[in-house]
C-alpha cells in the first residue's frame, strides 16, 4: 500500500507542478478531467443506494463547467451552468415519463455532483488567473495537502477527542489544531520560498500566505467530510480506486475543491484592499 502511494505521488507530482506552472489550457484540461471523473465517481457511489444520477452526464456537465470558466470567465461560467440546469432536468423528465418514480431525486443528485465537482473545481482556474496566480495556486493547494498531513501526524500521536464521530472517528481536536499550525507554518514558508523564486517586483507577504494556510486549514476539512458523508451513506471506504493507494480521485481533491474557492476570494479580496 505505501509503495504504491510512493510510486502514484513520484509520478503525478512533477506532471502537477508543470500543469500549475503553464497554467491556461492544460490547466484547464487537467482540472476538467479531474472534476469530471470525481463527478462520475459520486454518481456510481450514490447509483449504489438507488439514486439514478446520470453517469456520463455528470462528468460531461461537471467538465463542461471547467472549461467553460477557462474560455469566457465567469459570464461564460454561467451561461454553462445554466445549460447544465436545462440539460439535466430534460433528461429526468425523459426518465420519469418512461417510469421513473424517484426521477425529481436523482435530478437534484446530478445537479450536485455537476455543481459541487464542476462549479467549485473551476475555481481552481480563476485562482491560477489572478495576479501572480502561479505562486498563490503554490501556496494554497500545497498548504492545504501539508495541514492534512500534520493533521494526521499529531492526530494518530496525539488525538484523543472526537472530531467528528459519524463522519470521520479517526480525526481528532488534536490533529485539527496540529492542521492548523501546520497549514500556517507551510503558508508562510512556501509564500517566503516563492517570493526568492520570483522576485521583489512580485513578492509574496509571507504574513500573507500564513494567513491563507491558516484559513484553508481551518475550513477546507470541511470539504473532507463532505465526501465521508456520501461515502459513509453508501457504505464504502474509498471513491474508487482508480490512483492505486489513494483511492479516487473524489478522495484527492475533496479539500482542494475548497480551497481553489477559499483561495480566490481571499486573494482577490487582499488585492482590492
Amino acid at each position: 500500500m505505501l509503495a504504491s502511494r510512493l510510486i502514484v505521488a513520484i509520478v503525478l507530482l512533477p506532471l502537477g507542478a508543470w500543469v500549475i506552472a503553464q497554467g491556461g489550457l492544460p490547466l484547464a484540461l487537467v482540472v476538467a478531467l479531474l472534476s469530471g471523473v470525481a463527478a462520475w465517481e459520486v454518481a456510481h457511489l450514490l447509483g449504489k443506494v438507488g439514486y439514478r444520477a446520470t453517469e456520463w452526464g455528470m462528468p460531461i456537465g461537471a467538465a463542461l463547467l471547467v472549461l467553460a470558466r477557462y474560455q469566457g470567465g465567469f459570464e461564460g461560467a454561467a451561461f454553462a451552468l445554466s445549460l447544465v440546469i436545462l440539460g439535466s432536468m430534460t433528461v429526468h423528465l425523459i426518465d420519469f415519463e418512461r417510469g421513473r418514480q424517484q426521477a425529481a431525486t436523482d435530478f437534484a443528485v446530478s445537479m450536485m455532483g455537476m455543481i459541487y465537482c464542476g462549479w467549485l473545481a473551476s475555481y481552481m482556474l480563476s485562482l491560477r488567473a489572478i495576479p501572480e496566480g502561479k505562486w498563490w495556486f503554490l501556496i494554497a493547494l500545497p498548504s492545504v495537502w501539508l495541514a492534512d498531513s500534520g493533521a494526521y501526524l499529531i492526530g494518530s500521536r496525539f488525538g484523543k477527542h472526537p472530531f467528528s464521530p459519524r463522519l470521520s472517528p479517526h480525526k481528532t481536536w488534536e490533529g485539527y489544531w496540529g492542521g492548523l499550525l501546520s497549514g500556517a507554518l507551510s503558508g508562510g514558508v512556501l509564500a517566503a520560498l516563492w517570493s526568492l523564486a520570483a522576485g521583489p517586483a512580485t513578492a509574496i507577504a509571507a504574513w500573507k500566505g500564513a494567513v491563507l494556510g491558516l484559513i484553508l486549514a481551518a475550513l477546507t476539512p470541511l470539504g473532507d467530510l463532505g465526501e465521508s458523508m456520501i461515502k459513509r451513506q453508501v457504505g464504502v471506504k474509498d471513491s474508487s480506486h482508480i490512483l492505486p493507494g489513494h483511492g479516487g480521485i473524489f478522495d484527492r481533491i475533496d479539500s482542494w475543491l475548497w480551497a481553489g474557492v477559499l483561495g480566490y476570494y481571499l486573494v482577490v479580496w487582499w488585492l482590492g484592499n
